[in-house]
C-alpha cells in the first residue's frame, strides 16, 4: 500500500499560497523515502557553491567600483541607490546562475525526485522509466528552459540597465530583476512534475499564468533563498519538491487539459 502524505496546502491563487509549496517542500525532503534522491543534487550544489561563492566574493567589490565610478556626475547624489540596485542585481546574477547550473547538471535526479515525492504525495505511482530513457528528455527539455531563459533574460536585462539610468524610475530596475527571477525559478521548478505528465514546456507556461500570484509567490521564495549562501545549498531539492505540491494542488486542476500535436 502506497504511503500518503498529508500537506497543508491551500488550492488558491494567490502570493501565500504560493510559498507554502517551498515551505512544505523544505518539510519533505528530509521524508525518509527521499533522501537516496536528493544526495547527488545536493553533492552538486555543494560543488557548485563553492565554486560561484568564491568567484562573487572575488570580482564583486572591484565591479562595484568599476560602475561606480563611470556613473555621471549628474548622479554623484544617487550613489546610495546605485549601490543598492547594483548589490540587489548581483545578488539575482548570482541565484540565477547557481539554479541554472545545477539544473543542467542535476536535472535528471530532480525529475526522479519530482516523480518519487508526487508517489508519496498521492499514492499513485507514475509508469517507471529508466534513468537512460529519462536522461534525453530531461536534458532536451533542460536545453528549452536555457533558450527560453536566455532570449528572454537578455531583453530583461537591457530594459533593467536603461531603466537603472533614468532618474525617478530607476527604482523600478530591482523590481523587474526580481519579478524576472521569480518567474524563472517557477517555470524551472514546476516543469519537472509537468515533464513528468508529459506536458509540454509551453502548456506549462499557460498553465502558470493562470496562476500568477501562486506562482510569483512560490517563484519568490526559490530566488530568495537561492541568493542566500549555505541556504541555496538545500534550496533547489525543496524548490522541486515544492513545485511537485504546486503542480499536484494548482496546475495539474487546470481544466480543460490542453493538447499539443507534433
Amino acid at each position: 500500500m502506497q504511503e500518503v502524505i498529508q500537506v497543508r496546502c491551500p488550492v488558491k491563487n494567490n502570493l501565500l499560497s504560493g510559498a507554502s509549496y517551498f515551505a512544505e517542500g523544505v518539510k519533505l525532503i528530509w521524508h525518509p523515502k527521499l533522501r537516496a534522491y536528493i544526495l547527488v543534487p545536493l553533492l552538486v550544489n555543494i560543488c557548485l557553491f563553492v565554486v560561484l561563492t568564491g568567484t562573487l566574493v572575488h570580482f564583486t567589490g572591484g565591479a562595484i567600483e568599476t560602475v561606480m565610478a563611470e556613473l555621471p556626475s549628474w548622479l554623484a547624489p544617487l550613489a546610495w541607490l546605485a549601490w543598492i540596485i547594483i548589490g540587489v542585481l548581483l545578488l539575482i546574477v548570482y541565484g540565477y546562475s547557481f539554479n541554472m547550473i545545477t539544473n543542467i547538471l542535476a536535472a535528471p535526479f530532480y525529475g526522479f525526485l519530482a516523480q518519487k515525492a508526487e508517489e508519496i504525495i498521492t499514492g499513485q505511482p507514475l509508469p517507471a522509466e529508466s534513468l537512460w530513457k529519462m536522461i534525453p528528455r530531461v536534458m532536451g527539455r533542460e536545453l528549452s528552459k536555457l533558450i527560453y531563459f536566455l532570449t528572454r533574460g537578455i531583453i530583461i536585462t537591457l530594459v533593467i540597465l536603461l531603466l537603472a539610468t533614468i532618474p525617478l524610475v530607476n527604482f523600478l530596475a530591482p523590481i523587474i530583476g526580481i519579478a524576472w527571477g521569480a518567474w524563472s525559478m517557477t517555470i524551472q521548478y514546476s516543469d519537472y512534475p509537468a515533464d513528468n505528465h508529459q506536458r509540454g514546456f509551453k502548456i506549462l507556461r499557460k498553465k502558470l499564468w493562470t496562476k500568477a500570484f501562486s506562482s510569483f509567490g512560490f517563484g519568490g521564495m526559490v530566488m530568495g533563498c537561492s541568493i542566500i549562501p549555505v541556504v541555496n545549498i538545500f534550496a533547489m531539492p525543496a524548490a522541486v519538491v515544492g513545485g511537485t505540491l504546486f503542480w499536484l494542488n494548482e496546475l495539474k486542476k487546470c481544466e480543460p487539459e490542453p493538447v499539443e500535436h507534433g
